[in-house]
């Protein structure tokens, strides 16, 4: 198997590390993580891109892991237009021509505002489990969406908030335990993985994104501009694959479904059969087979 590196590159605001298989690959695919979780949802599916010939990076998102903000003075934001920023900054630090760009929950919405923000900054984009649009402030939320969404009210509240901070990790694995069927992950894994909660922005950074995705609390004015653009939902000609899992806990398939007059480019939508909310973790070959078709790399 490829073997990989961590490295560092810095950005405006960011010195970001990320991790790396097979460098001298002739083309790059960034695979960007979600929440809760790290780049370690990665490790079954990039050495695949890489023996496909990818060179792949995986960069740690703001607030996690080895990811530290270069001033104490930014504000530790995580409103998703940040997070787009950051990944166009992440492929403009490393000086990648358009590289094929694969998000998971949050790294989804950041795959797809870095396409909003900057046309042609990806070959291609990959979305899993999120579907395109769901960030929008002003989007209708079914009482099952709402009801699934129980963790963003809650941390919306002091005590939410003191929960998160004294114990991430038991926060943290309610959603392993709840988003995906029984018996998908294990006891070792969860806890190497919970390391990277330990960064000291990471409570600021979650918090702050689950507030202002629903008005309360304001975003960085750095941002205001790129909020402004995404405010009417940008149409993508970017080719598009989204992967989803019908057996998803927390988005359920009906929230990535009939997306396409979004898209004026090739878009595709995948349901993966029995999957949860981590589809790259429980199902990594299929993940990464259909990654590979849609770039067409497989038959």
């Amino acid at each position: 198997m490829i073997a990989s590196s961590y490295h560092r590159v810095s950005t405006s605001l960011l010195n970001v590390e990320y991790l790396e298989w097979n460098p001298t690959g002739q083309r790059t695919a960034v695979l960007v993580h979600g929440w809760p979780d790290s780049v370690r949802t990665w490790f079954a599916v990039a050495p695949i891109l890489a023996e496909a010939g990818y060179r792949v990076v995986a960069p740690s998102v703001r607030g996690y892991a080895g990811t530290q903000f270069i001033s104490s003075d930014t504000p530790r934001s995580g409103q998703l237009s940040a997070l787009g920023r950051d990944l166009i900054e992440f492929v403009q630090a490393l000086k990648l021509d358009q590289p094929l760009l694969v998000g998971h929950d949050w790294g989804a919405r950041a795959v797809a505002n870095a396409a909003g923000l900057h046309s042609g900054i990806g070959s291609h984009l990959v979305m899993i489990s999120v579907g395109y649009g769901t960030n929008t402030l002003g989007q209708p939320l079914s009482l099952e969406q709402a009801k699934n969404y129980w963790y963003h009210w809650y941390m919306d509240t002091p005590i939410g908030r003191k929960s998160l901070a004294e114990d991430r990790n038991a926060f943290a694995r309610i959603m392993w335990d709840t988003w995906a069927p029984p018996g998908w992950f294990d006891e070792q894994e969860f806890a190497a993985t919970a390391e990277a909660f330990t960064n000291p922005d990471w409570v600021d950074v979650v918090t702050h994104s689950y507030r202002h995705r629903w008005g309360l609390v304001a975003g960085d004015p750095a941002y205001d501009a790129d909020e402004k653009r995404l405010s009417v939902l940008p149409v993508l000609a970017t080719p598009t694959l989204v992967l989803h899992g019908d057996a998803d806990g927390v988005n359920p398939i009906y929230s990535s479904d009939g997306k396409e007059r979004w898209f004026t480019g090739p878009y595709q939508r995948t349901v993966m059969q029995g999957i949860g909310h981590f589809p790259q973790r429980e199902s990594s070959r299929q993940v990464a087979d259909e990654i590979l078709r849609f770039c067409g790399l497989r038959d």
